[in-house]
């Protein structure tokens, strides 16, 4: 018979095992996969290959300026994403908690967008940009409508941060609502008592109690803006020519459109992976180094 401590340590490791199971089959090895081809030439069919050591890593800092060009596009949107998605979402959990009424109709207008596909998002505003605007603006005065949203390089990026921010600024602004509600009245009483106005209160008072959901959502909006993929490919293609084409495409084309070189594709996706677990500690340390002192 086993001790009770015994039996409450296996029906703990029973519950965890299917998660475990299927994390390491569907995660965790194709994981240390791609590290390994990472250092090999393998083009994904040929089930014969060489290994290469890190000539993959050499060649794509040396010999590859596209590679280079996406990474600069994609720290450019990741810059922009974090910032004003968090901004606006922050600004509309701030909005919607001052009211006293209609709370659950504004909560669930903005969070709607999230419910839809990001790919699906992109085919949609693509329609808009090509067909809607044109037609807004050749009817009435808005004239500044009529651009080349998506072939204009120098317009194009701006369609890409429209659309992410239509489709992932309610998430978060449901995690700054969270956040919101448990700031507590009495605080915000007392500094209205001191004398403090409105962005006094919000400075001093609201922000430093919600660290922890403003910590949470720069994580996700770090991680999810350094592994943007669908809009990018949906809206433009990472058109025109290459300008807005961010590392996730890049990758893609080298391992299935063009090239099919995987090796060279899982070089690249370390580089990538290397780039989000250093933004993130960075992110990570500094919010709770915040957190601890709030």
């Amino acid at each position: 018979m086993l001790s009770k401590g015994y039996r409450k340590y296996l029906s703990f490791f029973a519950f965890l095992a299917p998660a475990f199971i299927i994390y390491t089959i569907f995660l965790l090895i194709p994981t240390l996969g791609g590290m390994f081809y990472s250092l090999t030439d393998w083009n994904g069919l040929n089930p014969a290959y060489d290994f290469v050591g890190f000539a993959n890593f050499v060649e794509i800092l040396r010999a590859d300026p596209d590679f280079l060009n996406s990474l600069w596009f994609t720290l450019k949107y990741v810059v922009i994403m974090v910032v004003l998605q968090n901004v606006f979402a922050l600004f509309l959990a701030v909005l919607i908690e001052s009211k006293r009424r209609s709370k659950g109709f504004f909560r669930t207008i903005f969070f709607m967008p999230n419910m839809i596909s990001l790919i699906i998002s992109a085919f949609m505003w693509s329609f808009v940009f090509t067909q809607v605007l044109p037609q807004i603006a050749e009817k009435t005065m808005l004239t500044f409508l009529d651009q080349g949203w998506i072939g204009d390089p120098s317009v194009s990026f701006y369609s890409i941060i429209i659309v992410s921010l239509w489709n992932g600024v309610g998430y978060m602004m449901i995690i700054y609502l969270a956040g919101l509600q448990g700031v507590p009245q009495h605080l915000q009483e007392a500094a209205i008592i001191d004398g403090a106005n409105v962005f006094q209160r919000f400075m001093r008072v609201t922000l430093p109690m919600i660290t922890h959901a403003l910590t949470i959502c720069l994580f996700l909006t770090l991680n999810g803006a350094f592994k943007v993929f669908d809009v990018v490919y949906g809206l433009t293609g990472g058109g025109p020519g290459r300008s807005t084409q961010v590392i996730t495409l890049n990758i893609y084309e080298e391992a299935f459109s063009s090239n099919f070189r995987y090796g060279y594709a899982s070089a690249k996706s370390i580089i990538l992976f290397l780039f989000i677990l250093l933004f993130t500690f960075i992110q990570i340390s500094v919010m709770k180094k915040r957190e601890v002192e709030s």
